[in-house]
């Protein structure tokens, strides 16, 4: 009896020191649900102090005494799959870096936007994605995005600092 007590004792000590020594909220609440089982609480008051599932708290705790410390370790989220395959994304950004929109469809247009690139992958691939989607879908190519800006090609450059210089002076009046 003294040796287990003795042992939850060391326990606790252990997982205090990973507790201080993690960043993780998610390895927070695994550590902190060990130290409460080695003090005694059953599961379901452990689950009701952190906020839990008793069903969580009883997979932490079988994790760790199976595996040990690496039982509580988190695996890689997997995320939500990909619409397009690889094969798939290649050759879309094949179209977009070799070809411009009105070549593949898009009358009177030179420039390939978010919408435009929604609009052909709809197209050849039958996949809708939202503008958001494709946006990922970019930054997975490595491709950048940005927005276009406007500027007056037959603007009259005197006229604009003539027009600057009289701004400044009228928000300085005001």
């Amino acid at each position: 009896m003294y040796s287990e007590k003795a042992n939850e004792k060391a326990e606790i000590k252990y997982f205090k020191k990973l507790l201080r020594g993690t960043e993780d909220a998610r390895m927070h609440i695994r550590y902190n649900t060990l130290i409460l089982h080695y003090r005694g609480y059953t599961n379901i008051h452990i689950a009701s102090i952190l906020g839990l599932c008793e069903h969580t708290v009883g997979k932490y705790i079988n994790a760790y005494e199976s595996k040990g410390i690496e039982g509580l370790e988190m695996g890689k989220s997997t995320g939500y799959p990909k619409f397009l395959t690889d094969e798939q994304e290649q050759e879309l950004y094949k179209d977009i870096t070799t070809k411009t929109p009105d070549e593949v469809g898009f009358d009177y247009r030179k420039n390939w936007t978010a919408d435009i690139i929604r609009e052909w992958v709809k197209i050849k691939f039958g996949i809708e994605y939202s503008i958001r989607g494709i946006y990922h879908v970019l930054h997975r190519l490595n491709l950048s995005y940005t927005r276009p800006t406007y500027t007056m090609a037959k603007a009259d450059e005197a006229k604009q600092e003539e027009f600057k210089a009289e701004f400044e002076l009228l928000k300085k009046l005001a």
